[in-house]
């Protein structure tokens, strides 16, 4: 019978995991807006990224045939892909401010 008295669990209490569960929420409120807006940078860096590769491909366009490179030519050839050439589109949606080198 002593052994068996003896023998007792020690858990945690109730109050004791909300308020880790509290501690725990409160973390994942203050992180997810600033991941979020993270996001958004990371997307307009990869499209200006993708910018200088369409006009690297324009450029390499350019050098193999004697008219001027437009995204439709270059996607209609194989040179860009459809992704590409909507990253492009927005990138310049976005930056109204810049002059685009190629046309549509």
């Amino acid at each position: 019978m002593k052994k068996i008295r003896k023998k007792s669990v020690q858990a945690f209490t109730l109050i004791e995991m909300l308020v880790v569960l509290l501690i725990i929420s409160i973390l994942i409120l203050l992180f997810v807006p600033n991941l979020s807006k993270q996001k958004d940078a990371v997307k307009a860096t990869g499209n200006a990224a993708i910018v200088k590769v369409v006009d690297s491909q324009a450029e390499l366009y350019a050098l193999d045939h004697t008219d001027a490179a437009t995204l439709a030519k270059m996607l209609a050839n194989g040179n860009i892909t459809q992704k590409q050439v909507d990253a492009y589109n927005d990138y310049y949606a976005k930056h109204t401010d810049e002059k685009r080198d190629i046309a549509n």
